[in-house]
């Protein structure tokens, strides 16, 4: 398996395991950070082992990539990352490989409650993720920020982020129409068949709504769902978007998985070739990044 494959693994498991569990059934409450840095009264963390692709990216987009220790095996970006010791992730982390590596923090999805357990039993603080909306990721910045010493840069960081989404819904907000999105995140290559689309909460529905788009699958209060053919038919999509991760992407790959689609041709985005497949890690990735991701999606919705 692809480096770039794998990571998608790694995003396509984390919302499908929400898609099972039915997601959040109302406001996101924000990661659970351990103890804060308070200047003056506590060492700022020094060597930070990150499960989590996400804020591993927003580590160092906050300043403090140089603290990075360890990394997950699906971490891709920022190109840094590859000089750090891979250490597991959401469902095979490597506990004695972390110690080894002496960690004063580690960054672990909040599902992960056995590896919580032993790192606590060890006396290593953890900061705990949360993979839910597009409004909780300026927040987890900023409570990462808090944690590690970075807090004016954090802000500096949720600043931008907020001024370039608010550019992107500016320009989607000019178009005419909202057209009926479904997006898919996942399905076996070569066939419709083990399809998973966003539903109607979470930061890819989120990111569909910034970019001027009405989700299909929007009063689904679920972050993922499976879907079937039977049940897109019955939403009749004007427009499908697929994101894919970028490597080992070409343009013979693109053709042959664009005209699977053929099979579905009472689809309103079948009938007039609205199929747009985005081979784009960012646009997976709940991170820093998150407007880039919002502006490809509006540049295919135009």
């Amino acid at each position: 398996m692809t480096r770039g494959a794998r990571t998608w693994v790694a995003i396509a498991a984390a919302l499908v395991l929400t898609a099972a569990f039915g997601g959040p059934p109302g406001p996101f409450s924000g990661p659970q950070p351990g103890p804060l840095y308070v200047p003056g009264q506590s060492a700022r963390p020094g060597r930070i082992i990150s499960l989590v692709p996400a804020v591993t990216e927003m580590l160092f987009a906050i300043g403090a990539g140089e603290a990075v220790a360890g990394v997950s095996t699906y971490d891709r970006f920022p190109p840094e990352v590859a000089s750090r010791p891979r250490v597991g992730a959401l469902v095979d982390p490597d506990f004695e490989r972390m110690l080894s590596l002496r960690p004063d923090l580690v960054i672990v999805y909040g599902t992960q409650d056995d590896l919580i357990a032993r790192l606590e039993r060890a006396r290593v603080p953890v900061f705990r993720y949360v993979h839910a909306a597009l409004a909780d990721i300026p927040q987890t910045i900023l409570r990462l920020g808090e944690r590690v010493g970075r807090t004016a840069e954090a802000r500096a960081v949720v600043d931008r982020i907020a001024r370039d989404l608010d550019a992107v819904r500016t320009t989607a907000a000019s178009r005419a129409t909202r057209p009926r999105v479904a997006l898919i995140f996942d399905r076996e290559p070569g066939t419709l068949r083990g399809m998973y689309a966003s539903g109607g909460v979470g930061f890819l529905h989120d990111l569909l709504e910034v970019a001027g788009a009405t989700n299909v699958f929007a009063d689904v209060k679920r972050q993922s769902l499976q879907l079937s053919t039977e049940l897109l038919l019955a939403r009749q999509p004007e427009v499908i978007v697929e994101i894919f991760p970028e490597a080992n992407w070409n343009d013979a790959r693109a053709e042959r998985e664009r005209s699977v689609w053929s099979a579905l041709s009472a689809l309103p985005a079948v009938r007039t070739g609205r199929i747009h497949l985005i081979a784009d890690d960012r646009i997976a990735v709940p991170g820093p990044r998150v407007a880039e991701s919002a502006r490809l999606l509006a540049q295919v919705l135009r």
